[in-house]
């Protein structure tokens, strides 16, 4: 029973930190543009995270070392600065969308404008991340993560044609406008496989002091959780496809995004679109708040520790008090959320190769994860999915910002 418990969390774990706002944006964006062309990006995507969650976890059960520590320690210190840079862009850009991501929601709520709500919500995030614990944030915040299934029980009431589901699953190149059907399809591979959920994942699960009698769970809550997730987000485009597209909305903010849940749902959709958003994102926040703050405490060999008090650790909370108040102020200053979600979430695929190759190397890497090493699967998998998001941002970034 308490593996059950314990896997089940997991689970809820894993959906609320997977749907923030990339993952609502990227997929609504896709849907209203090109319909369900890009359902190949979201599978592809969720095969690939699911992969490198689980050997976040099998790594970390089995050599008791985060993901950011053994990569320090078998590459060292100067190479680590590499990966550790680009996280610290991505994940300042990315917890300023997500702060982005709540403030729309109230604005939606209450139509005030979004700028008003940046540092109030910073507040709180800070309070929760200052006043709670891993237990709090992993489980009792990401419980409320559940509000996003909304877009699959949309999906099932507007009963979508499986050829039509079908006909996304392979990459098919529209007719016009294809240096932003390639730049959806980068950003929705970045919202899905953002190397904060590794970094985040892995120290977890030292923290919770994991073992190799975890590894069946760790793989259950990697596969079902990151797959359930995957498919909250396909949810969206369906919904995004079937609603908005058909009337030529193409989803340029979030006030039009919040549109595709009324047609299912009426008035009460409006208000489940902003819920949703709201607390996907307020999820997400606490954890790229956590993930950053480990990775800089595990580079600079702090303490650390969520589950640890202030007083404890701090430095730990040093840095997250810093790093949340200054994500604030990108929304403060009136910086539109969802162009710089669509922004950050391609130039995420960036970092990928210096956090990804390392990371393989590690999963093969008889020292760190003795008999747990990686099959030929695995390498294949990660390999080429990372290569191929990485040719298409090198084409799609330059070719969507000059206009091609």
């Amino acid at each position: 029973m308490n593996k059950i418990l314990q896997i089940t969390l997991g689970i809820v774990t894993s959906i609320g930190g997977f749907l923030g706002a990339g993952a609502i944006a990227t997929a609504a964006e896709a849907g209203s543009v090109f319909g369900f062309q890009l359902i190949w990006a979201i599978l592809l995507g969720a095969i690939c995270v699911i992969f490198l969650v689980e050997m976040s976890g099998r790594m970390a059960a089995v050599s008791k070392h985060t993901l950011a520590s053994a990569i320090r320690e078998r590459f060292g210190f100067n190479y680590f600065v590499i990966p550790l840079c680009g996280e610290i862009v991505v994940d300042f850009l990315g917890l300023a969308v997500e702060i982005g991501g709540v403030c729309i929601a109230l604005q939606l709520l209450t139509g005030i404008s979004f700028q008003w709500f940046a540092l109030p919500v910073a507040m709180v995030i800070w309070l929760v991340l200052w006043k709670g614990n891993l237990g709090i944030i992993s489980n009792g915040v990401s419980l409320l993560g559940l509000i996003t299934l909304t877009f699959v029980f949309a999906t099932f009431k507007l009963h979508p044609e499986l050829t039509q589901i079908g006909s996304g699953l392979l990459p098919t190149l529209p007719h016009s406008n294809t240096a932003n059907y390639l730049y959806i399809a980068v950003s929705i591979v970045g919202a899905s496989i953002g190397p904060h959920l590794f970094y985040f994942y892995s120290s977890t699960v030292v923290e919770d002091q994991w073992d190799e009698k975890n590894i069946g769970a760790n793989r259950a809550v990697a596969s079902l959780g990151m797959g359930f997730g995957s498919t909250v987000s396909l949810g969206v485009l369906i919904v995004a496809a079937m609603v908005l597209h058909p009337k030529g909305i193409h989803v340029d903010n979030y006030l039009q995004a919040a549109l595709m849940l009324t047609q299912p749902f009426g008035y009460w959709g409006f208000v489940l679109f902003a819920a949703s958003l709201g607390i996907g994102c307020f999820g997400a926040a606490l954890e790229a708040s956590l993930s950053f703050t480990y990775i800089v405490a595990q580079a600079l060999g702090w303490n650390w520790g969520e589950n640890l008090k202030p007083k404890e650790a701090a430095r730990f909370s040093f840095v997250y008090t810093v790093f949340v108040f200054l994500a604030s102020l990108l929304m403060v200053v009136g910086i539109d959320p969802l162009k710089l979600t669509l922004f950050t979430m391609a130039i995420t695929v960036l970092i990928l190769p210096p956090a990804i190759v390392p990371f393989v190397v590690l999963m093969n890497d008889q020292h760190y994860v003795g008999k747990y090493r990686n099959g030929w699967i695995s390498n294949s998998v990660i390999i080429f999915t990372i290569a191929l998001s990485f040719v298409l941002a090198i084409i799609a970034i330059p070719l969507e910002f000059l206009g091609g």
